[in-house]
């Protein structure tokens, strides 16, 4: 179905200006980067975050999670807490900071 850009816009803008969340259109979807980190999406307007140790402690018993698309890992699939910018920045600020480096991208013609 695709995800209605407002509602990505709307989600990006409730993050802390300290997580550097920007979104990448893909697949018809959106990719969430706390800076180079990938680490979630918006797919039909539901956000999914990537699961941590870290964030499952933070999430507690309020844990749910889906998948992006048939087929995909299990994410955490944030509901009514989207509203709650502080809340839903230090949900990122764990995860990202659980998450490695991404590889550095290869020039082309190496």
């Amino acid at each position: 179905m695709g995800s209605n850009q407002d509602f990505v816009e709307y989600v990006v803008e409730q993050f802390d200006a300290d997580c550097d969340v920007t979104s990448k259109k893909m697949f018809g979807e959106y990719g969430l980067y706390s800076g180079a980190k990938f680490f979630g999406a918006v797919c039909d307007d539901q956000l999914f975050i990537k699961i941590t140790d870290g964030g499952r402690a933070y999430l507690g018993d309020d844990a749910v999670e889906g998948s992006m698309y048939e087929g995909a890992k299990p994410s955490f699939l944030i509901g009514g807490q989207i509203e709650d910018g502080e809340w839903l920045s230090e949900l990122v600020r764990i995860t990202a900071a659980e998450l490695p480096e991404p590889k550095p991208k290869k020039k082309k013609g190496s």
